[in-house]
């Protein structure tokens, strides 16, 4: 039973289940920006370079594949070098790295504010409440 026990306070301490919670919304976030590449970039891109599908990119390392296949079937045929493909996960992983500055940047400042911002004073405990009713009731008496 010890085995079961170390495991349940292990599995329950918060830090894990906060790991659990960010790996989650980091593997939801992650296709939001997969989309925002491939929906909304890639295409400015390929507009720009003149390629209609840029994940299509790629380099015959073998003779005999024609260049005008798409991807998956020059692959087929033999080794290439799919430099599109790469290209695409690379702008991808930029556009996540300064997303992902922009939060922290963001909660940084908000923290400082925080830490800058002076610290309301505390409510008078039941004693010292009980001092200001007494001191104000000296007051009216005299």
């Amino acid at each position: 039973m010890g085995f079961i026990k170390e495991f349940k306070e292990f599995a329950i301490k918060g830090n894990v289940i906060d790991l659990a919670v960010g790996v989650i919304i980091g593997g939801a976030f992650g296709k939001i920006i997969d989309s925002v590449i491939k929906d909304l970039v890639m295409p400015i891109v390929a507009a720009i370079v003149g390629a209609p599908d840029f994940s299509n990119a790629y380099l015959p390392l073998k003779s005999g594949i024609p260049r005008d296949l798409a991807l998956a079937e020059a692959q087929k045929l033999g080794p290439v070098f799919a430099y599109g493909s790469f290209i695409t996960v690379a702008i991808n992983f930029l556009l996540l790295a300064l997303v992902i500055f922009f939060m922290v940047k963001g909660i940084n400042s908000l923290k400082r504010k925080q830490e800058a911002a002076p610290a309301a004073p505390a409510p008078p405990t039941a004693t010292e409440q009980l001092l200001i009713e007494i001191r104000d009731e000296l007051k009216k008496k005299s």
